[in-house]
């Protein structure tokens, strides 16, 4: 029996479930600064591109469960919420069912593996004025340590090792302005630090690293592009190669359109096939990564 009424809350981005979703997810996403008709134009045709929506909220709530259930098959039957920094369901409604039932400590997991400071400030700012919002008086801590979790490179890998036998693997992160680097920030080091365990763990002696899905700002964007690391490839005499997303744990925009859709066509017009491991989603192992992720929170609780 626990002392402490204790809880998981897993935190994602956030996305539009319907193409009407997207104007009002575009003005959440930019703080409430109007977004160019162009960008909304852009943005609901590449949704509708993929089926209308996304379906990271989801299969975020389908992780959510899972980790309920591994959790409690350990021996730590405790709630576990899910809530989106940019959309339903919102950090604040969220953390107002935490409050209704009376959780009294709460461990809060971001789902991406790698972190600016930045864009983990903005969870932590949300997350904390829901907080004063609400008057919630449960005690947040905040678990880390996911990108280089040895559970989460095996999921990783387990995903990838089916493809990558005899063909050339290009990992992937998604890219950030390069200021937020040259102010010393780690995110680089943590993506190519996921990256090559998950080559080692996968027997990989050859590989590439690349970054995908930079914005549309003017400003220089971390690099190299996944364009230019397909040129190259095309340039070798490549007919395929696989690329291997580590900054998503789950199916959303940046891989089943910037992936899938914009990136295949850009290497099938070079004469490339691009090939792309399952993402983990709902994988056992990548569940018991967040497992083992919380475990060492709930414990010291």
């Amino acid at each position: 029996m626990q002392a402490v009424k204790q809880a998981v809350l897993l935190l994602a981005f956030g996305a539009p479930e319907r193409i009407e979703d997207v104007d009002p997810f575009l003005h959440l996403v930019r703080g409430g600064r109007p977004a160019p008709r162009e960008l909304r134009e852009q943005m609901r045709l590449r949704y509708q591109a993929i089926g209308g929506g996304s379906p990271l909220g989801a299969l975020t709530r389908r992780q959510a469960e899972a980790l309920a259930e591994r959790l409690a098959g350990r021996g730590w039957p405790l709630p576990v919420y899910w809530a989106m920094r940019n959309w339903r369901p919102f950090i604040q409604e969220t953390l107002a069912r935490v409050k209704a039932e009376e959780v009294e400590r709460l461990i809060v997991i971001c789902l991406a593996p790698q972190q600016t400071r930045a864009s983990l400030g903005l969870y932590h700012r949300r997350v904390e004025q829901a907080q004063a919002d609400l008057g919630l008086k449960a005690e947040l801590v905040w678990a880390t340590g996911l990108h280089n979790h040895p559970l989460l490179v095996e999921a990783f890998a387990e995903k990838l090792s089916p493809l990558a036998a005899g063909r050339r693997v290009v990992f992937t992160a998604h890219s950030v302005p390069v200021r937020l680097i040259e102010g010393g920030d780690n995110y680089d080091e943590q993506a190519r630090g996921t990256a090559a365990a998950v080559a080692e763990r996968a027997g990989l002696r050859e590989w590439d690293f690349a970054y995908q899905s930079q914005g549309s700002t003017d400003e220089a964007w971390l690099g190299p592009s996944v364009e230019s690391v397909i040129d190259g490839y095309a340039q070798q005499g490549l007919r395929e190669f696989v690329l291997a997303p580590i900054s998503f744990v789950a199916d959303n925009l940046e891989i089943l359109y910037d992936v899938d859709i914009a990136l295949r066509d850009y290497a099938l017009r070079r004469g490339l096939r691009l090939l792309r491991p399952q993402s983990l989603n709902d994988s056992p192992t990548f569940i018991a990564a967040l497992a083992d992720i919380a475990l060492a929170s709930l414990r010291r609780g």
